[in-house]
């Protein structure tokens, strides 16, 4: 989709927002339990053949997933109840085969000022899901786009199914990216390739992001939330502190120079020696035998 067709299409849903004045009402405050999947705009479950992989998908297919503040709220609530889960190892993080998320809801946000957008702090929740401690998998089929596109970049791996498209295409409709894309996307994939995305709004496809480093896999979109679920059980294997301690070091590698990182690592690594998750671990390898963690 061209960056003009992609103006098009935000643009025409900034009209119809303009139209509807109404559904900028303040939303009813509502009460969520992850236990009984009581959400609007998303659908948690437990997965798995041990039921150790929390899943969430957004679930706003009319709005082709736009991430309004109530689907936010609700992401934050599930993503925080399956980090305090010990029986969930691994997020995965989806939408459906049309879009992971067409970005952010423009209908919300069009008349926000910069007062109202700095008192409300708004996209704070982008932040909260960076702090999440058990990993997150994003499974994004077809649209990843502005908001979308972000959301997936604070996911800690990114499986894409073959039909996908990422993007940052705020520049068409006079904005430009606020939840983190600008400052995301060069650390993984350079310069030069994220100015080519930020500044035309052109999306890329799942082949040119897995090439440029945004994602680590590729695969039929039938089957991709099943590799992505795959993959949390292989990390919902191992032990839950030591691949906590393991993803802050790699989170480090984006946010410090390499001698302090290094350091990091060893000070980690050092650490892992005072669980006793280690010392199963090396038991099992020497006895040839599976490990039994404990998470201690």
């Amino acid at each position: 989709m061209s960056a003009i067709r992609l103006s098009k299409v935000l643009f025409s849903r900034v009209s119809q927002a303009a139209r509807f004045p109404q559904q900028f009402a303040a939303p009813t405050i509502r009460c969520y339990s992850c236990e009984t999947n009581n959400f609007e705009h998303i659908k948690t479950e437990t997965t798995g053949e041990k039921k150790n992989v929390g899943l969430i998908t957004l679930n706003r297919p009319k709005a082709l997933n736009a991430l309004c503040k109530g689907l936010m709220d609700e992401l934050d609530h599930a993503l925080k109840h399956f980090d305090a889960n010990p029986a969930i190892g691994a997020i995965v993080l989806t939408g459906n085969e049309k879009a992971f998320a067409a970005g952010a809801d423009i209908k919300e946000m069009m008349n926000n000022t910069y007062t109202i957008n700095e008192k409300n702090n708004f996209l704070q929740n982008w932040e909260n899901i960076s702090k999440i401690k058990k990993p997150i998998i994003a499974a994004v089929n077809g649209y990843a786009l502005g908001g979308g596109c972000e959301l997936a970049l604070t996911c800690d791996i990114i499986y894409a199914g073959d039909k996908a498209r990422f993007g940052q295409p705020e520049i068409a409709i006079g904005t430009m990216p606020g939840g983190g894309g600008s400052q995301r996307l060069p650390r993984f994939i350079g310069k030069s390739k994220s100015m080519e995305l930020v500044l035309s709004g052109n999306p890329i496809t799942a082949e040119e992001a897995e090439r440029s480093g945004l994602v680590s896999r590729v695969f039929p979109a039938d089957k991709l939330v099943a590799e992505a679920v795959k993959l949390g059980e292989k990390i919902s294997s191992h032990s839950p502190i030591i691949v906590s301690l393991a993803k802050k070091a790699v989170n480090a590698a984006y946010e410090t120079s390499l001698q302090h990182g290094l350091n990091y690592e060893k000070q980690l690594f050092y650490g892992t020696f005072a669980t006793a998750d280690q010392k199963e671990g090396m038991a099992a390898f020497t006895e040839k035998r599976p490990p039994k963690f404990t998470n201690e």
